[in-house]
C-alpha cells in the first residue's frame, strides 16, 4: 500500500498566509492526494490545511516582546514536534517566522524527517552566523529574491529563488479609479488620497499609529482636501485604530481589510515597514516606509544590522528608491515632510515608476508553483 503523501506547514504571519495558501495548491496539483496540517491562516485553510492553533499565537515581533508569551510558544513548538515524531510527514514546511521555525526545523531534520524552508530569514543583513545553523535545520531553502542566493551557495545550502507570490497575482498596471469603485469611494475626489498602514499587530498599532495620525494632521494643514483610508486587517484592529482617531479628533476612513486595494486607490502610502512595502511597490504607489521598535529591540538590532536600508524597495532596487524613516526619525513633522514630497516627486519623475516596473518584473516566477516543484523534485530526489 502506498504511503501516504503528508505535510506539516507552519506560518505565523499574515504575509506567510498568503505564501501557504498559494503553495498548497500547486502541491495539491502535483500530488493530488497529499494532506496537509500544521499551522496556518484562513487563506491556507481554505486550502484544506488544519490548522492545530489559531495562527496569530505566532504573530509576535521584536526581540523583547517575545519573552511575555516564550512559554506559550516554546508549548506550541513542543505540540508541532510530537506531532511529526508520532507520526512522520513526508516533510516539514516552515514558512517564514525563523525564530520558531528554524529551531524545530533542526530537531526534526536530526530525526530524519525532510524540511524545506520558505523565504530566507535575512542572514545576509544581520546576524550571519545563523548560516550555520540553518545549514544543519534545512534539505532545501526556497527564498524570494536574487540578492539572497549567494550566501546559500557560498556554503552548499540547497536553495531555489522562487520570487514572490504577490508579483504573479498582483496586475503590471494598477487602477485607481477601479481600486476607489471597490471601495465605494466618491467618484469625484478633489483631494489627495493617502494610505495609512500602521501595521497588523496590536503592539505595533498602539506604537504606530499615534504617530501615523498625528502625521495625518500636519499634512492635512497642507492638503486640507485630502482623504485618508486606513486599512484594518480585522475587527478588533478597526475598534483600536477608531478609538485612537476619535482620541486624536481626526478623520479617516477605516476599511475592513483590502489593504492592497486601500493602497492602489491611493496617491501616495505611509506604512509601517513590512510585506506592505512591497505590495505598495508592486501597486506602484509612491510611499514612505517608517517604523519605531521598542527601544531595547531597536538598542540591539541597528548593532547587528549589515545593511543600508530596511525596506524591500530599497533592498531589490539596491538604492533609496523610497524613503525610510526608522526610530527616531519617525517623527510628525518628517513623516508628513516626505509624504508630500514622495507624493508630488513620483507625479513627475517616470524614471522612480519604470524602476518600480523593473522590479516587480523581476520577482514574477509562477511562485506557488515554482516552490511546489523544487519541494517535489527535492522529495524525488532530483536536483531543484
Amino acid at each position: 500500500m502506498a504511503s501516504v503523501t503528508r505535510y506539516v506547514i507552519v506560518a505565523g504571519e499574515a504575509s506567510g498566509d498568503i505564501l501557504g495558501a498559494s503553495l498548497i495548491a500547486h502541491l495539491k496539483k502535483l500530488q493530488p492526494d497529499a494532506l496537509f496540517e500544521g499551522i496556518g491562516g484562513p487563506l491556507m485553510e481554505a486550502q484544506g490545511l488544519k490548522s492545530l492553533v489559531p495562527m496569530d499565537r505566532l504573530s509576535v515581533m521584536g526581540l523583547f516582546e517575545v519573552l511575555g508569551r516564550l512559554r506559550e510558544l516554546l508549548g506550541i513548538r513542543k505540540q508541532l514536534f510530537q506531532l511529526c515524531i508520532n507520526d512522520s510527514p513526508t516533510a516539514f514546511i516552515g514558512i517564514d517566522s525563523p525564530d520558531f521555525n528554524l529551531p524545530l526545523e533542526r530537531k526534526l531534520k536530526a530525526q530524519g524527517i525532510k524540511t524545506i524552508h520558505y523565504v530566507s530569514p535575512s542572514v545576509w543583513a544581520w546576524r550571519q552566523k545563523r548560516i550555520f545553523k540553518i545549514k544543519k535545520s534545512v534539505d532545501l531553502m526556497l527564498a524570494l529574491f536574487p540578492f539572497e542566493l549567494p550566501i546559500y551557495h557560498e556554503h552548499n545550502i540547497p536553495v531555489v529563488c522562487v520570487g514572490h507570490t504577490l508579483a504573479d497575482e498582483i496586475s503590471l498596471e494598477s487602477d485607481a479609479k477601479q481600486a476607489r469603485e471597490q471601495l465605494n469611494l466618491p467618484t469625484h475626489i478633489e483631494g489627495p488620497v493617502f494610505a495609512i498602514l500602521p501595521g497588523s499587530r496590536s503592539g505595533e498599532v498602539a506604537r504606530l499609529a499615534p504617530l501615523f495620525i498625528e502625521t495625518m494632521k500636519l499634512v492635512k494643514q497642507q492638503q486640507p482636501k485630502a482623504i485618508f483610508l486606513i486599512p484594518a486587517i480585522n475587527q478588533e484592529r478597526q475598534e483600536q485604530i477608531e478609538a485612537l482617531l476619535r482620541e486624536a479628533h481626526m478623520e479617516a476612513i477605516v476599511i475592513d481589510g483590502k489593504s492592497r486595494v486601500v493602497m492602489a486607490a491611493s496617491d501616495a502610502v505611509l506604512l509601517a515597514s513590512g510585506t506592505a512595502a512591497l505590495e505598495a511597490m508592486l501597486v506602484k504607489r509612491p510611499m514612505v516606509v517608517a517604523y519605531n521598535f521598542s527601544k531595547l529591540t531597536y538598542a540591539i538590532m541597528s548593532r547587528m544590522l549589515k545593511v543600508p536600508y530596511v525596506s524591500l524597495p530599497n533592498l531589490l532596487a539596491n538604492e533609496a528608491l523610497v524613503p525610510e524613516l526608522i526610530q527616531d526619525q519617525a517623527t510628525p513633522e518628517n513623516m508628513s515632510r516626505r509624504l508630500l514630497q514622495t507624493w508630488q516627486a513620483f507625479l513627475s519623475d517616470k524614471n522612480i515608476q519604470h524602476k518600480y516596473y523593473d522590479l516587480h518584473d523581476m520577482l514574477r516566477k509562477n511562485a506557488g508553483q515554482t516552490a511546489a516543484k523544487a519541494i517535489v523534485d527535492m522529495l524525488q530526489g532530483r536536483t531543484p
